[in-house]
């Protein structure tokens, strides 16, 4: 249980650290207009995966109640889904790039709506969290919508403390990833490394 939680907890760590649009948008509210706005837009975020949570805890737990074959199969399109990521990612350009031009001005509650509803209204993320969090359920007696919110909950945490990071110390991750360009090849690998090692854990 604990050795899953601690992979769960360090492939949502590598997730949350390469670059994408939500911790992007983060680190440039963050470098404009300070870091109480980035965490404002982090807190907007982490609500919004609550929402995903609780969607996919009682989706698919009402699914491995009724018929254990379909959650297999749900499991099994989740890997290829995640095969099929690691393959858009290994296509991607690995050179990391923002502007903080033109960057809207927007107060804390704002940003924190704007986060929230980034997140709850992406439906990338409900289909990436279907996929993501089945392989990573750990006991066969504890409730599975319990494990679902525990596995939400490690991944809201993990992720509020690398986003959370970044906001905070947004002027020096900028400044370090115009200097070291070849930050975001070892970032594009890591997500591929992921993708794929968990996808593997179920095809195999």
């Amino acid at each position: 249980m604990l050795e899953i939680l601690i992979s769960f907890a360090f492939a949502t760590s590598v997730l949350a650290i390469s670059p994408g649009p939500d911790n992007i948008f983060v680190l440039t509210q963050s470098i404009v207009n300070g870091q109480k706005f980035g965490l404002a837009t982090v807190f907007g975020l982490m609500t919004g995966c609550i929402i995903h949570t609780t969607l996919v805890a009682f989706g698919v737990s009402a699914i491995i109640k009724d018929n254990e074959t379909l959650f297999f199969i749900i499991k099994l399109l989740g890997a290829i889904y995640l095969l099929y990521l690691a393959y858009k990612v290994y296509q991607s350009d690995a050179t990391i790039s923002f502007s903080d031009e033109k960057v809207e001005k927007k107060n804390t509650v704002q940003l924190f709506k704007k986060g929230f509803l980034m997140n709850v209204l992406n439906p990338k993320v409900t289909i990436f969290f279907l996929a993501f969090f089945p392989q990573f359920l750990f006991s066969k007696t504890i409730s599975t919508i319990v494990q679902f919110y525990v596995l939400g909950g490690v991944f809201i945490l993990v992720s509020f403390v690398v986003f959370g990071s970044i906001a905070v110390l947004a002027g020096s991750i900028s400044e370090y990833l115009k200097q070291h360009t070849k930050t975001g090849v070892y970032l594009k690998w890591g997500q591929i490394i992921v993708f794929t090692g968990i996808a593997i854990m179920i095809l195999v």
